[in-house]
């Protein structure tokens, strides 16, 4: 399994904009579809965005489409979400995910997934 490391979360006001990282090991990053999910306090875990392997097509939710990016860099095992526009309710902790099925990430049971980072957004 691929390990995974998130990174780039904190604290900003509403219409800002914020870039997570994920750092995934191996070399076996390629063959990963990967995906951001998100959970916040008292809340169900909810999908975000995913990629598929190659980085060429991306998918994302109806509260993410057009104002979160997603995209990866297979050469350096890294993959990203640009979050524009944030809104309060855009606050959670975001999970990084791996699985070898997109359609995993996208239900939300991934192989791998990371510990997370936080982001809060304030009014």
């Amino acid at each position: 399994q691929v390990q995974l490391v998130e990174s780039g979360g904190g604290l900003v006001q509403a219409g800002d904009s914020l870039k997570l990282s994920c750092a995934a090991s191996g070399r076996t990053f390629n063959t990963y579809a990967m995906g951001w999910f998100r959970q916040a306090p008292g809340k169900e875990r909810e999908f975000v965005c995913a990629i598929i392997k190659s980085g060429s097509s991306s998918y994302c939710s109806d509260s993410a489409k057009g104002r979160f990016t997603i995209s990866r860099d297979n050469a350096k095992n890294m993959m990203y979400l640009q979050m524009d526009n944030l809104k309060p309710e855009d606050t959670a902790v975001y999970h990084c995910a791996a699985d070898q099925v997109l359609h995993n990430i996208v239900v939300i049971n991934p192989a791998s997934w990371g510990q997370g980072t936080q982001v809060t957004v304030s009014s």
